[in-house]
């Protein structure tokens, strides 16, 4: 059966930044019935708190940060790469381990969002970009979406699953 990596946030666990937590989603709750979801949230993974400031990337784009080349900051100005980095990896040890092709992560997040981040100035401006742990698992072959992707998951697992 294939598993999906699934952003803890999503499934209702107060991990979000601010202590709180996004859902429920009917699709992601099937899919947890049905023990397929496998649940992380790469920054606390990484060793941050609940709740944690908010962080953001210079200019948006996880994978400057996986090439060392972008640093995560959080509002109060401190360096939290180390921490986004370790949740990342430990994102694509979950995806070897069981052998997942498909993520469903936190849109938006510096480390989950797949198609738009946050630019860095902490003044709620989206850029087309991804987070640190999207980026890693997308270099490792893995489809990722957001929750606001649902049905395009669900497909994409269903072509999967039809191999």
């Amino acid at each position: 059966m294939e598993k999906i990596l699934v952003s803890r946030c999503l499934l209702g666990h107060r991990v979000r930044y601010d202590g709180g937590a996004s859902g429920p989603f009917d699709q992601l709750q099937q899919w947890l019935d049905e023990g397929r979801v496998v649940p992380l949230c790469p920054e606390v993974a990484g060793g941050l708190p609940t709740p944690r400031a908010a962080a953001e990337i210079p200019g948006g784009q996880g994978g400057q940060v996986l090439d060392g080349q972008a640093a995560v900051i959080t509002t109060d100005g401190e360096d939290v790469t180390t921490q986004f980095l370790s949740g990342a990896y430990q994102a694509l040890e979950h995806v070897r381990e069981h052998g997942i092709r498909i993520a469903v992560l936190k849109a938006n997040s510096p480390s989950c969002g797949n198609l738009l981040t946050y630019d860095g100035t902490f003044s709620g401006v989206k850029v087309s970009g991804e987070g640190v742990t999207a980026a890693l698992l997308k270099r490792h072959g893995v489809q990722v979406f957001s929750e606001l992707e649902l049905p395009e998951a669900a497909a994409a697992l269903k072509a999967l699953s039809n191999e």
